[in-house]
């Protein structure tokens, strides 16, 4: 079943996933290739995502990631997400670094 996704006007998508031998969150870049960073995420218009979406789907297991999907992003360098969710997922925690504790390992 196909998700549902709201593109607002000037609004683009780009590709995410996990990575499964660490978890990281990866961005595909316009290689096809999956970055640490979504500086590096190709951005796609709402008309030919879908074609990039279903190919990154298909090589997912072979590119060592799970989870692929599409997020709504404000295009620029680096895109940003339009949910808080995404955000965060790109950028880190919402805490201050100021705020932030260390854990000991």
């Amino acid at each position: 079943m196909k998700r549902a996704i709201r593109i607002g006007a000037g609004e683009a998508l780009v590709l995410t996933a996990n990575r499964l031998l660490d978890g990281h969150i990866v961005w595909r870049d316009s290689h096809g290739l999956w970055q640490r960073s979504i500086v590096h995420a190709a951005i796609f218009s709402p008309e030919t995502y879908e074609a990039e979406l279903e190919t990154a789907i298909k090589s997912a297991q072979s590119d060592g990631v799970v989870g692929v999907y599409e997020v709504v992003v404000r295009p620029g360098i680096p895109a940003e997400p339009v949910s808080v969710r995404e955000r965060i997922r790109a950028f880190g925690p919402t805490v201050h670094p100021q705020f932030a504790t260390e854990l000991d390992a």
